[in-house]
């Protein structure tokens, strides 16, 4: 049987937690690093998030279903499958092997559409010199841009380019350098990076 890889839309919350914002170092025009999709990967499902099953070439068999209050799932053929406590890639693994008794190679894909168990905790921030701060819940392919503009926008008051990304890496929080003034001004996307659940942004006023 092939191997595929699974993705899912998701957060090992408890590691993503950003406090008091204290940097171990800051990254001019460095993307952040790849293993915030390991964290991704290694997010525990519970109850009441929104998980979808996909199976290529077989959409009749796909679900998009809330975890119930037992921690399972209920997929076509399969029946029950446990889901709760589990990654999405495990999961994604044994509906793959239950399914081979009834489709051939099948190849399933289980994303979480909806974190509604650690909902809190899997937000992205976006604070200072902006017309709304706001804590709005992480989307799969949201950016930096994305963010500010949920954000309303800088106000006249931004230096904008002094922006700067936060991310909780184990023990540490690590600062990435934002040209938001580049983004927005120029439509220079180089420093517009994807984001995170828990990152924070923040868009410092000018000084005088």
């Amino acid at each position: 049987m092939r191997t595929f890889r699974f993705t899912a839309v998701a957060v090992f919350a408890a590691m993503l937690f950003l406090s008091g914002c204290a940097s171990s170092g800051r990254s001019a025009n460095a993307p952040p690093p790849a293993e915030s999709e390991n964290l991704v990967d290694a997010y525990q499902i519970g109850i009441d998030d929104i998980v979808q099953v996909s199976v290529w070439r077989n959409p009749e068999l796909g679900i998009t279903v809330p975890v119930r209050p037992d921690g399972k799932i209920s997929v076509p053929l399969v029946g029950d499958v446990a889901a709760g406590g589990r990654t999405p890639n495990e999961v994604a693994k044994e509906i793959q092997e239950r399914l081979g008794a009834f489709v051939r190679d099948p190849q399933v894909a289980v994303i979480l559409t909806d974190l509604r168990s650690h909902e809190y905790l899997s937000r992205v921030r976006v604070t200072g010199a902006v017309r709304q701060p706001i804590s709005i819940p992480f989307r799969q392919g949201m950016t930096v841009l994305d963010a500010v503009l949920a954000a309303g926008g800088v106000t006249e008051f931004a230096a904008p380019a002094k922006s700067d990304l936060y991310r909780k890496s184990g023990e540490s929080t690590r600062s990435y350098a934002v040209r938001l003034d580049h983004i927005l001004e120029d439509g220079d996307l180089t420093t517009n990076f994807k984001v995170a659940p828990g990152d924070v942004i923040t868009v410092p006023e000018r000084t005088l």
